[in-house]
């Protein structure tokens, strides 16, 4: 059994060896048509997933956005015509960064508004606690009496 499992073992190391070109990646050569079309595809949110692009979408739709903008690249459009091709048609949700008008302003402020908030609060809550924490006492404690002596000195040793 030991030899028929480390037969088939070595068996699919030398297939790896023999075609090594099976697990390596295909380059792909990019033309400035699909470099353009890339970084525009990257700006565009895709309806389908709403958290991922539609370079990076594999629905179906994303991949018809991106036929659509590779047409009007070719067609000779720029990238802020073609953005507001799909702005006009899906509104400022299409846009992967929100743009910066508006109530939009509040998306891109709340994140430093909540934590300066959160900031203070914190604050206001430690001073807080330092003000209610009593101070230390400032009178010695009474000495020892010679019984609580002697007896802390017999527990003590060994």
């Amino acid at each position: 059994m030991v030899q028929v499992i480390f037969s088939q073992v070595l068996i699919m190391i030398m297939l790896c060896f023999a075609f090594p070109h099976w697990g390596l990646a295909e380059v792909v050569n990019e033309t400035k048509i699909d470099e353009k079309v890339r970084e525009i595809a990257k700006t565009l949110r895709c309806t389908v997933c709403q958290t991922e692009n539609i370079w990076e979408s594999g629905a179906p739709l994303a991949h018809q956005m991106r036929d659509v903008v590779r047409e009007r690249v070719i067609q000779g459009q720029s990238a802020d015509e073609i953005r507001d091709y799909f702005h006009s048609r899906y509104g400022d949700y299409i846009m992967m960064e929100p743009p910066k008008h508006g109530f939009n302003w509040l998306i891109w402020l709340a994140p430093f508004l909540l934590l300066l908030g959160g900031g203070a609060l914190l604050w206001r809550e430690i001073k807080g606690w330092v003000a209610r924490t009593p101070a230390p006492p400032t009178e010695t404690p009474p000495p020892l009496d010679e019984e609580s002596r002697r007896r802390i000195e017999q527990e003590l040793q060994p």
